[in-house]
C-alpha cells in the first residue's frame, strides 16, 4: 500500500490548482477531465507540428509520415571493423559478435564531432538478448527452455551481444552511413573491465573473490536508457539485473533482503551454468556490482568505464542531465519497475570548461527521492546518511549502504511510489521537467493518489515538474499530469488527452522522450499491441504550450512485437534516430517467438535471416527540419 494518504480525485485537484485564466488558455482544459469540456477556441491555433498524421495500425513493416524516409543505418551483427564478412546468422562465434553491432539497441545519443551535424559518434545501449530469435533450434517453447538448451558458446555470444557500440557515422548525398574502421568504433560488452567509483567504491558488499578490493568489474548489463553530458561522455543505465543471477543465497545472508528487493531469484538467462559470478549461491555479492549508471568516454576507446555509485543503484531507466544555473550537473533518474520512484542527482562541484577537469564530478553530490504531494507541490528528499532514519539502527551504517540499497532509503524516507517511471529529460527550452510513467497494473483502488491517479493503471501517464524558480537543484518543485494514456473514447479508461487529438494520435504505455532544438516534446511508447490497444508501439509528437496543450500526434510506427526506444535529434533537427527494439516478438505478452517462426522478419524479409534490432534514422525528404 502507498505511503502516501488517500489523495481526492484527480477532477477535484485540477480543479482546485488551477485558475479560470489557465482553464481557459488551455492549461486545465487540456486535461479534458470528467466535467470539463475542450476550450472551443483551442482549434483555431495552430499546431507545433506540420507533418501528415500516420494512421496507426500494426503489420510486420515500419512506417513513418508521409514525406518522411527511414533508413536502416545499423542492425544487430553488421561488422564495426574493416576485414569482417558480412552477418551470417548461421556462423556466429563470441569473438566475431564483439566486433559486430549489438542486440536490442535502447538508448541513442549522438554527439557531434568538431560541431558537425552531419559527422558524431553514435552511442548505443545493447539492453538484452532475445536468444530464441538469435540462435535456431532453441524454439519458442518457455524461457526455462531456452535457458537450458543454450551451450556455452551460445552464452558467450550473448554476453558479447550486450553493453553498448560506439559508432562514427557520417551523412553524404546517399544519407547516413557508419564509418566502418574509425578510430573511435568500440564495443562494450559484459565483459569489459570497469572501474567503480563515488562513495560505496571500495565496500564489503561489493568485494568478491575475484574482486577483494570491491573496485573493478567486469561488464555492464541489460544497459537501457541514458544520457550524453555537456563535456561528451555516455552515460548508461543498468536496468534488470535481477535476470542475470541464477541460484539462492545461502540460509541468513545478509545481503537477503536487498537482493529481495531487487527481485533477484527470478533468472532470465543461463549465464550462472558457465560463470560462478552469476550464481548467488557462490558469488553473493557480485549483484551489488550491478544496477548503477555507467559513464563512458566514447572519444578513447582504451579508457576505462566508471559505474557512478553516488547515482545509486537500482533499475536505471535513464540518466539524462541538465546544468542548473549556478554550474552544478543533474541527472535525473527513473526506477522503471511497478511504485518505484523518481530520483535526482545534484553534483556537488560543477561543470568546467574541459573534459579532464569534470572527469571526476560525478563521484560526489546529493542524490535524492521525490515526494508528490496532493496540492500539486513537490519536494526532492536527500538520501544522505545520517539523515530521516538512515542510519545504522535501519541497517544503513553508511552512505554506500544507502546507496547499494537505494531502494529501501527512499521507501524509508517516504518517496512517492510511481507506476513505473522510465525516462526523464528536461526540456531545454523551458526547463520543465517530464516524467514518462509506463504503467501499474497491480495499483489497487486504495493505493491511488493524485500523482498516480488510476487504479489497474494499464496505459500509463505523463507528469510535468516545474522546478521552483526554475532552478534544477532546487529542494521544491510543482507538478501536474499532462495526459493519462490510453484510448479517450472508452470512458472507463479515463484517459485526459486534448479532444483535438484525433483516433490515431492517442497512444499508450510512454516510456522513452526527446526533445528537438525548439523544444517540442516527442514520445515513444513500450507495450501496445492488437489486444491493448489496437496499434503498435512507436512515436508520438506531443503538445506542451498553449490552447493544443495535452494534444499528440503520431509520427512512426514499428513492427509488429517490436518496441519503440531510443529516440535522439541531431543538433540540426534534420535527423531523428530512433532504436527499434525485439522484432520478431509475438504481439502479446507472455510466450515466445522464435528463430525460425518470429512475427517479422524486419529488416531483411529473408526467409534465412531472423528479424535484427537497428538503429534507424529519420529524414525528411528532400531535406528540412523534422516536425
Amino acid at each position: 500500500m502507498s505511503d502516501l494518504p488517500a489523495a481526492p480525485s484527480l477532477d477535484a485537484v485540477i480543479v482546485r490548482r488551477f485558475s479560470r485564466r489557465d482553464l481557459m488558455r488551455g492549461a486545465g482544459a487540456a486535461a479534458l477531465v470528467a466535467g470539463l469540456g475542450p476550450v472551443p477556441a483551442a482549434s483555431a491555433e495552430p499546431s507545433a507540428f506540420d507533418f501528415p498524421e500516420l494512421a496507426a495500425g500494426i503489420d510486420e513493416h515500419l512506417h513513418v509520415a508521409e514525406g518522411y524516409e527511414a533508413q536502416v543505418l545499423l542492425r544487430w551483427g553488421d561488422p564495426l571493423y574493416a576485414d569482417l564478412p558480412a552477418f551470417d546468422p548461421t556462423a556466429q562465434s563470441p569473438e566475431g559478435q564483439e566486433k559486430r553491432f549489438g542486440y536490442n539497441n535502447d538508448f541513442v545519443g549522438f554527439i557531434p564531432l568538431d560541431g558537425d551535424a552531419n559527422r558524431g559518434l553514435l552511442v548505443v545501449n545493447h539492453e538484452y538478448t532475445n536468444a530464441e530469435l538469435m540462435f535456431a533450434g532453441l524454439g519458442a517453447t518457455d524461457r526455462k527452455g531456452v535457458i537450458a538448451a543454450l551451450s556455452a558458446e551460445q552464452v558467450a555470444i550473448e554476453m558479447a551481444a550486450h553493453g553498448g557500440s560506439v559508432v562514427e557515422i557520417r551523412h553524404r548525398d546517399g544519407g547516413w552511413a557508419p564509418v566502418i574502421g574509425s578510430a573511435f568504433t568500440r564495443r562494450i560488452t559484459a565483459r569489459t573491465p570497469m572501474a567503480i567509483t563515488g562513495p560505496a567504491a571500495g565496500h564489503p558488499r561489493l568485494a568478491t573473490a575475484a574482486d577483494p578490493e570491491g573496485r573493478r568489474v567486469e561488464g555492464m548489463i541489460n544497459n537501457c536508457s541514458g544520457g550524453v553530458t555537456p563535456w561528451g561522455t555516455w552515460l548508461s543505465g543498468e536496468e534488470n539485473i535481477h535476470y542475470y543471477f541464477q541460484g539462492r543465497l545461502p540460509e541468513g545472508h545478509a545481503e537477503a533482503g536487498n537482493a529481495k528487493t531487487m527481485g533477484l531469484g527470478t533468472p532470465q538467462y543461463g549465464w550462472g551454468r558457465f560463470h560462478e559470478r552469476f550464481d548467488l549461491s557462490k558469488t553473493p555479492n557480485e549483484p551489488n556490482r550491478f544496477g548503477w549508471v555507467v559513464e563512458i568516454d566514447p572519444f578513447d576507446p582504451a579508457s576505462t568505464p566508471r559505474k557512478r555509485t553516488a547515482l545509486g543503484r537500482f533499475k536505471h531507466e535513464g540518466a539524462a542531465g541538465v546544468t542548473a544555473g549556478d554550474g552544478r550537473y543533474v541527472v535525473y533518474l527513473g526506477d522503471d519497475e511497478r511504485f518505484q520512484h523518481v530520483y535526482r542527482f545534484v553534483s556537488a562541484g560543477r561543470v568546467a570548461a574541459t573534459r579532464a577537469e569534470n572527469a571526476d564530478l560525478l563521484d560526489s553530490g546529493t542524490l535524492s527521492v521525490a515526494r508528490f504531494e496532493a496540492d500539486g507541490t513537490g519536494r526532492w528528499l536527500a538520501l544522505t546518511h545520517g539523515a530521516g532514519g538512515l542510519d545504522a539502527a535501519n541497517g544503513f551504517a553508511s552512505q554506500a549502504d544507502v546507496l547499494i540499497e537505494t531502494r529501501r532509503a527512499a521507501k524509508l524516507l517516504g518517496g512517492t511510489p510511481m507506476d513505473r517511471p522510465e525516462d526523464i529529460e528536461a526540456n531545454p527550452k523551458t526547463g520543465r521537467v517530464y516524467v514518462m510513467l509506463t504503467n501499474n497494473t497491480k495499483r489497487t483502488p486504495e493505493q491511488i493518489d493524485a500523482a498516480n491517479p488510476r487504479p489497474l493503471n494499464a496505459f500509463g501517464h505523463v507528469i510535468e515538474l516545474s522546478p521552483e524558480g526554475g532552478d534544477h537543484s532546487a529542494e521544491t518543485f510543482r507538478w501536474e499530469v499532462l495526459v493519462r494514456c490510453g484510448d479517450p473514447a472508452k470512458p472507463e479508461v479515463k484517459a485526459s488527452f486534448s479532444a483535438l487529438t484525433t483516433a490515431d494520435g492517442w497512444f499508450g504505455m510512454p516510456d522513452n522522450c526527446a526533445f528537438d532544438g525548439s523544444g517540442r516534446l516527442w514520445i515513444a511508447t513500450d507495450g501496445n499491441n492488437r489486444r491493448a490497444t489496437g496499434r503498435a508501439d512507436g512515436i508520438w509528437a506531443m503538445e506542451t504550450e498553449g490552447p493544443r496543450r495535452g494534444t499528440s500526434r503520431h509520427f512512426l510506427q514499428v513492427p509488429v512485437g517490436a518496441e519503440m526506444c531510443g529516440p535522439c535529434f541531431a543538433p540540426d533537427d534534420r535527423t531523428f534516430f530512433v532504436a527499434v527494439q525485439h522484432p520478431g516478438e509475438p504481439d502479446e505478452e507472455g510466450g515466445l517467438g522464435s528463430y525460425e517462426k518470429p512475427s517479422t522478419r524486419w529488416p531483411d524479409f529473408s526467409p534465412d535471416m531472423p528479424p535484427r534490432p537497428s538503429v534507424v534514422a529519420v529524414t525528411r525528404k528532400g531535406g528540412g527540419r523534422i516536425g
